[in-house]
């Protein structure tokens, strides 16, 4: 884990937050029904954290190795700038973004909780993961969130970048 002055630095530059799905917006468990469709619950903790990202000028991305019509909507329904779905390839995938917009991997900040997420996490400004994510990617992660995924390890992870870039003491002082 860097030290915390250069975890700073490298949070004040953020300007894209990435989140995979499973394990970190969900709990990563699968369920299916009878009839074969998927069901995903998400936590509004996450989804408000979200959108308080965007309010303060940082994009948002989900990068998913699944495809989901769950996940479509609730990227949807969040304003959520990128999404991709089906994708193994997170590094390729966040690479894409950074040749179509002025991101960069110094601007970014990912969260995830397995293999497929370790490379973006260790290309990107700021890599988290959560406390039931894969051990081998947590030591690997800048940070870990104290919840777990799908029980507000989003939430944290986005005011953790807006309380280093001085912007969450204002956010939520707009709520007294």
């Amino acid at each position: 884990m860097p030290e915390q002055n250069t975890l700073q630095k490298r949070l004040e530059s953020i300007t894209l937050a990435v989140f995979d799905v499973d394990g970190i917006l969900t709990n990563g468990q699968l369920l299916f029904l009878a009839d074969g469709t998927e069901v995903k619950q998400f936590n509004t903790l996450d989804g408000l954290g979200i959108k308080l990202l965007m309010q303060a000028g940082i994009e948002t991305a989900i990068i998913t190795g699944r495809s989901s019509l769950q996940v479509k909507k609730r990227s949807d329904s969040l304003g959520i700038n990128f999404l991709y779905q089906g994708r193994e390839d997170k590094l390729n995938a966040l690479k894409e973004i950074w040749e179509s917009t002025s991101h960069s991997a110094e601007t970014t900040a990912y969260i995830g909780d397995d293999y497929p997420d370790l490379s973006a996490i260790k290309h990107c400004a700021f890599g988290a993961s959560v406390p039931n994510g894969h051990e081998f990617v947590k030591e690997h992660a800048d940070w870990c969130t104290i919840r777990k995924g799908g029980e507000g390890a989003g939430r944290e992870f986005c005011e953790f970048i807006l309380n280093a870039q001085g912007k969450l003491q204002h956010i939520q002082e707009t709520y007294l």
